[in-house]
């Protein structure tokens, strides 16, 4: 089976800027990119730099954008991807310098991976024998703990793409993996480092890293899961926290969201005035901004009372 790639070429010993190179392959119905990739180094073009080992999907190394979307090379087969156009292309991941060719620099990933202090760190003396917990508990943790690490989610974040301080869905996986262990004993202290700017209530939902995860890790839903844990310990005092109790209650009581309501709720008083005055005043340029006086559906109640059943 014959099979084109277009792969990114950046030499920053030689290159002012990244080009583009074709290269055409033969491989079986099975092959992989990875395969292709392999084939190209060592019977066409030696210079080509790329990572890779184990090539059973385990070690993550072979992450790079296939077809404009974050994968595992040696995951990806050529046959499955054959319908998103005549050739492959393929680049090296998002939000992270490239080093040369499809070689990037991922010591911001490690950085961030150790911030959120990624080892379990239990409270008390230290126990005579192992630390048996509950198998449901272990089976919360069980998705987050497929993570290999290969920073798919990271390069398609994109938060990641405008703010790069943030610590990035495969970090915040990982603060889940240990903040919802029953065997740590500093849970609470996690959560509050975890709600501060950067980090929990930055992640916009767009749904990009659970796509791209090759492992089903879905690290918005351990974000997410991270937002309800910090809300049920008390950590309420955030914008992100500010904005899903404004959200909230006013669905709850009029069954309807109040815009005005809610960014005063979120940002605060007078600030929420301030640092909206110039998005209000575009909104209100372009005949779209909502009603000043907020006025509920005649159906309210009802509304409520599902609320009150759900315990919301």
């Amino acid at each position: 089976m014959s099979t084109k790639l277009d792969v990114y070429r950046f030499d920053p010993e030689t290159d002012q800027d990244p080009s583009r190179k074709q290269y055409e392959v033969d491989l079986p119905e099975y092959g992989t990119v990875l395969e292709g990739l392999l084939e190209v180094r060592d019977a066409q073009d030696g210079t080509l730099s790329m990572r890779c080992s184990c090539r059973s999907a385990i070690c993550g190394s072979c992450s790079m954008k296939i077809n404009g979307q974050s994968r595992l090379a040696c995951k990806t087969l050529i046959s499955q991807i054959e319908h998103e156009g005549e050739t492959i292309t393929v680049d090296p991941m998002g939000n992270m310098p490239v080093i040369k060719d499809l070689v990037v620099d991922m010591d911001s990933f490690w950085d961030k991976m150790k911030t959120v202090g990624p080892y379990l760190k239990p409270e008390g003396p230290e126990p005579e024998r192992e630390n048996l917990v509950s198998n449901d508990s272990m089976m919360r943790l069980a998705v987050a703990m497929n993570c290999i690490m290969c920073g798919a989610c990271v390069s398609d974040c994109t938060v990641l793409e405008v703010d790069k301080s943030f610590l990035g869905p495969a970090a915040l996986a990982k603060a889940f993996r240990f903040a919802a262990d029953p065997r740590d004993g500093h849970t609470e202290e996690r959560l509050k480092s975890y709600v501060e700017p950067s980090g929990i209530w930055d992640c916009t939902r767009c749904n990009m890293c659970v796509q791209a995860c090759p492992k089903d890790v879905e690290p918005m839903e351990r974000i997410m899961d991270m937002r309800v844990m910090a809300i049920e310990s008390g950590l309420t005092d955030s914008r992100g926290a500010r904005h899903v109790e404004g959200f909230s209650n006013s669905v709850k009581h009029s069954g309807l969201l109040d815009e005005f309501a809610l960014a005063r709720k979120t940002f605060g008083f007078p600030k929420w005035g301030f640092e909206l005055a110039p998005f209000g005043i575009r909104r209100l340029l372009r005949r779209r901004l909502p009603p000043i006086i907020h006025k509920g559906i005649s159906t309210a109640k009802r509304v409520t009372r599902i609320f009150e059943r759900l315990g919301v």
